[in-house]
Order: structure tokens, then C-alpha cells, then sequence
């Protein structure tokens, strides 16, 4: 295809650009110079007191990041705290996301933005709110940003558990090329270069990956990635964004514990040899910003082809189960955001409004029967138009220097038109809905700040789900589900900050949902589910030890529920995360890293009679850095666990068993690997 030479080309060439930019302002760099010592800046160390809107709000990256392993590239999210990527399928797909006693599934609940565009997909053709950040390449990425619960205006659809916002570098310190080989056929390329241009910085970076894995059926992911930011920084901010990717892959999904029990495969072995996808992803963004006003607009077009098989001869004892999943879709959006700050009486004010436009022109989602990758029938083949409107409003007064009061509302209205194959099926409608918000600070110091939040939120559901009439089956009636899932939370947690080199915080909190999103395995995708409650507690500190040794912890434990009386477990709700790290820079130009990353037991089935096991990881890294070289090591499952990174539990039929039996289904964590690269910077 036209776009794969392009990309490739690109990648090939990234490199030789900076032989022709402009110099950078280190580029007659001497000697001395390069022998100065490295200043690491954590963004975990940043104070947040008298800024945060409440304890749970957060800031990392910088050394964050370069200082941390990382096996794919979903695993940035792990850096919120309590938040886990895992995945059950192969590597080019969205990852499994668990936060706050959710199973996000792909990210239902959960919202991510890159430079302020959405990432996540409504109506997707895999799983509603569809969060694929394999296009982001995490060199690049400056800070990541985070926010937890629906207390915050700016944020809406798909944020009731937390959202995060990526931000790209305007310009790196130093051009860069790295190579990168590892176990199980793992290659990967990656450069970055800035440089002056037209009174502003141009940053343009490229990826291209190849890999195995550890499978018996190997990925083989081909993976090509490129992005370019234009920045340009005066009375006025202007800045314009493009990313393209595209990648294909196999996907060794979850097995049946009886096929490995029985010695039918091996512990990475697959039971269908058909499944894998691909995926491209192209987009272009633009942000105006001045003192007090903010505007950006943004395009994106997204093809989606995916193959997966969950139950094997359950449904079709001849053909078998095997479905193939499409999504084709542009996306047009904008965002406009005022504020202004002013005083009455000894009353500060910050008062915020904005509004915003997305626009989802879906081609084609559909859903197939299929043979060796060949289509059988159509279960699902629509086309869907679906347009969302949003604004919001916040008001926050500071008393004197301690207090913060905070009182928002946003509005949502979505509207759609679905055609459907079956024609009883096609329909229009919209809905709107109301979220308030409402938050408190006080600070009792320089050092400690407590605060109190409460909000309503929402996720859109599917809005397929909403046309609906009949089963596109068996014709039966079906009830129409509503366009959004209303979520009600509040929270409660204090922020200390003793010094600059020491920060922790404690938040409890509670969240509703009126009705939420389970996966199924028999069916291989999600329904609607009854309400659900949350309560929960999450730690989070930092500790800079001295001026080469730094740590981090995280934990959280949350208890999840249906509002049911009985058999009320959420499956797939995991009860305790927890990691830490431990990061050591020296003046000679190493750097080491320790992580721990543990994901606890959860429920299988509503009962709690079957559970999951818990996965405990520790991953380790070091680099050492001579003139303009870095050599670097990373070690995942650094002792060999054989624990599991997802498990489901449900019926499936294997060839020759007589019935569908309902057994674990587990995808394993990949065994001890090392991965070595080699970067030079220009």
C-alpha cells in the first residue's frame, strides 16, 4: 500500500534530516560541555499544592520516563498510580486497561488525549471507547497528565474512572537515533529531531518495530510510526500536530487452562492460528492559544480490521467461531476555551467556559462470521454518523491563601443516524445530559493540603446499542439501551509536601455507575450490565533520597460491586494494585531501575467463586552514557514468573469435546526478556 512506502521511507530517511536543519543550540557542543553533570528532573518531585484540584491529580514524565523499562507501549498509563496495562491478544492491539475496581475493557471509562485530541472511539467496531495508544511513541512524550473521577469540567465522555492527557516535546535537547534488539525476534528503530524553522521549532520523529514474541504462532508485528510538531511561541502559542501509523500483527489470544493441562498446547501456544489485524491511524491537529483563549480543531482517519475467535466450536461446530471485527471512520473535532481571572473584595476569581465538536463519519463497523479469515455471513454491517456537543462552565473563588472553592457544570448532547444491514435496525435519536461538579482546598501549610470533590460524569454507550430493534440473529425483539451511562462519584484526600525532595497522597473515594459494560466471552464482546458502586483507597508518594537515588510507590485497593443483593462481584474487578521503583543516576553516566508491579486477585464470575490469580512483575534497566552514545538494558520478568497478565472464565468448545465447558481462559505473561539498544545523539 501507497501509506506503508511512505512510512517506511520516512523512517529510513529520518535520520539524514539533520544534516540538513538548522544547528542545534548544543550542536558546537565541546568537550567540557559534555562532561557537565546531568540535572534529572523528576515530574513526580513537582509541588502541587495551591494548583490541584484535588488529591488524586497528577504530573509525570521528563526522567520519568527515560528512566523507566517499558515492554509496550500502553504501559505509560502504568505511571498514573493504581492504573495496570496488560494485554490478552497480540501486540498491535489496544491494551486491557484496569483502574479504581474497573476492567476498562479497551477503555470504556477511561479517557485519553493526546495534545488535547481524543484518542478513544465511540461505536468501535471492537469495544465501545476503543483506547489504541500504539501510534504515541514515548520518547517524545513530554508529560503525562492525569485526572481521576468525574469532578472535572473539561473532561466528559469515557472519564468516570480517570483521563489523561499526553504532551508531546516542542524540542528535544538533543537529536537522537536508537536501535534496539531484544529476545523473541523484537527490533526496533527510533529517531527524534528538532529543529528551528520559520520563527518556531519543528520536532519530527519516527518508529519502526518488528516482533515475534514469545508465542508458538509468532505476531509477527510490522509496525511504522512518524510525528511532526510545529510549535511556534510569542504573544501567541501556535502550534500544529500530525502523527501516521500503521501496523499489522498475529494475535495469540487467551487459551483454555484444560488445553494446557491436558498437554493439547504449550503454555504460549494458540488454538486458532487465524487471528491477528491491522490497523492505521493518520491525523492532524492545530492549537491557537493566547493569555486567555484556546482553540484547536483536529482531523483523524482510522481503518480497523481485526480477526479474534474466543469460543471455538461452541457456536459452529463446522466452520468454528471465528469473527472478524471492522471499523473505518473519519473524525473531525474543535475546541474553544476562555478564562479570565479577576478580584471582588478580597475574593479572588478564575472563571473558565469552553465548548466543543466532535464528529464521527463511520464508513463502515461491522461484525462477520468467518472461516481462515475468509467471511461466511454478516452478523452486523452499518453505517453510523455520530455527532457530540459539549460545554461547560467553572467558577473557582480563593479565600485569602488557604481556601479554593470550585463549582462547574457541563452539558453533553450526541445525536446519531445508524444504517444498518437489517433494516429494522437503522434509526436516528439524541439525548443530552447534565454533569455538575464541585470541589474544595484548604491548605493548612506550605506542605499539606486537603481536599473534597464531588461530580457526575458519563459514558456514552454504543449507539448501535441505541437503534437497535431486533436481534440481527435470530429477529428477536430487543430493548434499546440509553445513549449514556450516567456515573456519580466523590472523593476525599490530603496532599503533603514536606520539602522539594519528598511528596505523598492519600485519597478514599466512592463512584456509581447506572449501568456498566462487562466483557462476554461467549460472544466474544461486552453487553450492558446493572449499576454498579465503588469504594476505594489509593496512596501515591515520591521520595528524592539524594541527589542519585529516587523512589516511587503507588497503591490502591478498591471494593466493586453491582447494586444487586446477591452474586453482586464484578467480574474482572482487580481489589489491590501496587508498585514501586527504585531509580539511580550517577554523575559517571549510569543509570539503573527497579520495578514492581503487582495486580491482585478478582472475580471471575459474579458469585466470586472462581478468581483470578495475582500477578507480581519486577522489571529492571541500565544505561550508561560516553560522550554522545548510550548503551541500555532492559529486563522484563526479571525472575521468571509463569503468573498470568489477564483471565476470564466461560464456556468454550474445543475441536472434538462433545460440549461447550465453561473453564479459565488465560493469556500469560511473557517470560524473562532482555532487549539491548544503542543510541547516538547528533
Amino acid at each position: 500500500m501507497v501509506y506503508r512506502g511512505i512510512l517506511a521511507s520516512i523512517i529510513v530517511l529520518a535520520p539524514y534530516q539533520t544534516l540538513f536543519a538548522a544547528p542545534q543550540d548544543n550542536a558546537e557542543a565541546t568537550d567540557a560541555d559534555i562532561d557537565v553533570d546531568r540535572v534529572v528532573v523528576f515530574g513526580r518531585a513537582q509541588q502541587q499544592i495551591g494548583t490541584a484540584t484535588s488529591a488524586s491529580d497528577g504530573l509525570v514524565g521528563y526522567d520519568d520516563f527515560t528512566t523507566r523499562p517499558m515492554l509496550r507501549v500502553g504501559e505509560l498509563v502504568e505511571v498514573i498510580p493504581g492504573m495496570v496495562a496488560t494485554q490478552h491478544s497480540g501486540t498491535g492491539k489496544a491494551n486491557q486497561y484496569f483502574l479504581r475496581g474497573f476492567n476498562l475493557d479497551h477503555g470504556t471509562d477511561f479517557l485519553a488525549t493526546i495534545e488535547g485530541m481524543p484518542i478513544n472511539l465511540t461505536t468501535h467496531g471492537h469495544g465501545q471507547g476503543y483506547l489504541d495508544m500504539n501510534f504515541i511513541i514515548p520518547e517524545v512524550v513530554q508529560t503525562v497528565e492525569y485526572k481521576k473521577g468525574p469532578y472535572h469540567t473539561e473532561v466528559g465522555d469515557f472519564s468516570s474512572a480517570g483521563s489523561t492527557n499526553f504532551n508531546i516535546y516542542d524540542s528535544l535537547e538533543d537529536n537522537f537515533a536508537e536501535v534496539s534488539v531484544g529476545r523473541y525476534g523484537y527490533y526496533r528503530f527510533v529517531s527524534g529531531n528538532s529543529f528551528e524553522v520559520d520563527s518556531g521549532n519543528l520536532l519530527f520523529a519516527t518508529e519502526g518495530q518488528l516482533n515475534n514474541g514469545p508465542w508458538v504462532l509468532d505476531d509477527d508485528l510490522k509496525k511504522y510510526n512518524a510525528i511532526a510538531k510545529f510549535t511556534r511561541v510569542g504573544d501567541t502559542r501556535l502550534q500544529v500536530m500530525a502523527t501516521a501509523y500503521h501496523s499489522t500483527w498475529n494475535a495469540t489470544d487467551q487459551i483454555p487452562a484444560r488445553a494446557v493441562t491436558s498437554g493439547l498446547i504449550d503454555e504460549y501456544g494458540f488454538i486458532d492460528d487465524d487471528l491477528g489485524g491491522n490497523t492505521t491511524r493518520l491525523s492532524l491537529s492545530t492549537t491557537f492559544e493566547t493569555e486567555n483563549l484556546k482553540l484547536s480543531a483536529y482531523g483523524q482517519y482510522y481503518d480497523f480490521n481485526l480477526f479474534s475467535n474466543f469460543t471455538y466450536f461452541a457456536n459452529d461446530p463446522v466452520n468454528g467461531d471465528e469473527f472478524e471485527q471492522i471499523d473505518n471512520r473519519s473524525i473531525w473535532g474543535g475546541s474553544a476555551e476562555y478564562h479570565e481571572h479577576f478580584d471582588l473584595d478580597n475574593v479572588s476569581f478564575t472563571w473558565l467556559a469552553g465548548a466543543a465538536l466532535r464528529y464521527d463519519n463511520i464508513g463502515e463497523v461491522g461484525l462477520y462470521n468467518t472461516a481462515d479469515r475468509m467471511r461466511l455471513s454478516a452478523v452486523r454491517h452499518d453505517e453510523a454518523d455520530v455527532l457530540s456537543l459539549s460545554g461547560y462552565s467553572r467558577l473557582q473563588a480563593t479565600f485569602g491563601e488557604n481556601l479554593r472553592l470550585t463549582g462547574g457544570v457541563r452539558i453533553d448532547r450526541n445525536s446519531y443516524d445508524v444504517t444498518a444491514l437489517r433494516p429494522e435496525n437503522s434509526g436516528k435519536g439524541d439525548d443530552a445530559i447534565v454533569s455538575p461538579k464541585f470541589a474544595a482546598a484548604y491548605k493548612f501549610s506550605n506542605q499539606a493540603e486537603i481536599y473534597a470533590n464531588y461530580g457526575q460524569g458519563f459514558h456514552s454507550n454504543d449507539v448501535r446499542g441505541a437503534a437497535i430493534s431486533v436481534d440481527p440473529v435470530t429477529g428477536d425483539p430487543v430493548t434499546p439501551v440509553g445513549l449514556f451511562a450516567k456515573s456519580e462519584g466523590a472523593e476525599l484526600g490530603i496532599r503533603v509536601e514536606p520539602n522539594e525532595d519528598v511528596n505523598f497522597t492519600v485519597a478514599g473515594f466512592w463512584l456509581e455507575l447506572d449501568s456498566e459494560l462487562v466483557f462476554v466471552g461467549d460472544a466474544g464482546n461486552t453487553e450492558v450490565n446493572d449499576g454498579t458502586r465503588r469504594y476505594g483507597v489509593e496512596f501515591s508518594g515520591f521520595w528524592q533520597a539524594n541527589e542519585w537515588l529516587a523512589f516511587d510507590v503507588t497503591a490502591a485497593t478498591t471494593d466493586a460491586k453491582f447494586n444487586l443483593a446477591q452474586d453482586n462481584y464484578i467480574p474482572g474487578s482487580v481489589g489491590s494494585v501496587f508498585g514501586a521503583g527504585a531509580t539511580v543516576t550517577t554523575d559517571s553516566g549510569f543509570t539503573g531501575s527497579l520495578r514492581v508491579r503487582h495486580f491482585g486477585s478478582a472475580p471471575l464470575i459474579e458469585d466470586d467463586s472462581v478468581r483470578s490469580e495475582p500477578t507480581t512483575l519486577v522489571n529492571a534497566g541500565i544505561a550508561y552514557e560516553f560522550d554522545r552514545y548510550t548503551i541500555d538494558l532492559d529486563v522484563f520478568n526479571l525472575f521468571g514468573s509463569n503468573a498470568r497478565d489477564i483471565t476470564y472464565f466461560y464456556e468454550s468448545q474445543l475441536a472434538g469435546e462433545a460440549e461447550a465447558i465453561e473453564d479459565i481462559h488465560y493469556h500469560p505473561v511473557e517470560p524473562f526478556t532482555v532487549r539491548v539498544g544503542l543510541r547516538i545523539k547528533y
